[in-house]
């Protein structure tokens, strides 16, 4: 294992200079002098690299295959690793909470907690962690939500080859990223005065954030029983719950939620 360079090791090149410089001539000493000048700029990259941290990055995808591809992308970066990796909602958050990364990667679409959602609950748990959300669905209201979420990048998976590089680089520097119709909506939405904002009430005003923890797994086929369980909740709570997402979404069964949710893209199809 290679540790740090001992002081003996970073003095060594610091006597040689010395000596090289004591016993040079007119011409020798211009020489030498690049030289050096140019060794003072490698050591200056080497110290660079031992100083500076790595850049360590949370990936959440229900997709391993896609989770490996990224892996490979932002590995090829020198300077960022993975820490860490997650296949649901849930587990994104726990691993954020113990990881504490900086940039958190977030399929929007994962099974029992959406990206929005869990985006929502590392701001929480980890307030300097930067988060960046893929998904296969654009709309302007998507874009709002993610938003609201504090999430401050968003990738087109289709355009993950292009686009996501770029996007950590500026998350890494604490820039956001959007596409350019992405950003109309964002300073429309930084516009108090938007009659958008202001007319139009969004699917996340409506439904509380354990509401939407129910939908996400009544859309995935799970029963009262099984989300009960999952949420530690009792089975009443559940149909509370249910309840009032039919109720204020003006639906009257699982069938019609589901196709609400797809219209919506709180689900993918």
């Amino acid at each position: 294992m290679h540790g740090r360079p001992s002081y003996a090791q970073k003095i060594l090149p610091i006597r040689a200079i010395f000596r090289l410089f004591s016993s040079a001539s007119p011409v020798e000493f211009s020489s030498t002098l690049t030289v050096c000048r140019r060794m003072a700029v490698a050591n200056s990259l080497l110290i660079l690299v031992n100083i500076v941290k790595p850049l360590r990055i949370l990936v959440a995808d229900d997709h391993q295959l896609f989770r490996n591809g990224v892996r490979a992308l932002l590995q090829s970066h020198v300077g960022w690793e993975i820490c860490g990796e997650a296949s649901t909602g849930h587990e994104a958050v726990a691993k954020a909470k113990e990881l504490t990364p900086d940039i958190v990667i977030l399929d929007l679409s994962m099974p029992d907690l959406d990206g929005a959602d869990a985006a929502r609950k590392i701001q929480i748990a980890s307030k300097n962690t930067e988060i960046l959300i893929l998904s296969v669905h654009y709309s302007d209201q998507l874009i709002r939500e993610i938003v609201d979420a504090g999430a401050r990048g968003y990738v087109l998976k289709s355009d993950s080859d292009r686009d996501l590089l770029v996007a950590v680089e500026a998350l890494a520097r604490h820039k956001p990223f959007f596409t350019s119709q992405a950003r109309e909506v964002v300073q429309s939405e930084n516009n108090s005065s938007s009659p958008v904002r202001k007319n139009k009430q969004s699917f996340r005003d409506r439904i509380t954030s354990r509401e939407r923890e129910i939908i996400q797994l009544l859309c995935e086929g799970k029963k009262n029983k099984e989300i009960a369980s999952m949420l530690s909740i009792s089975i009443k709570t559940v149909e509370t719950h249910r309840s009032n997402v039919m109720r204020k979404l003006e639906i009257h069964n699982v069938s019609e939620l589901v196709r609400y949710a797809m219209r919506n893209q709180i689900i993918e199809p």
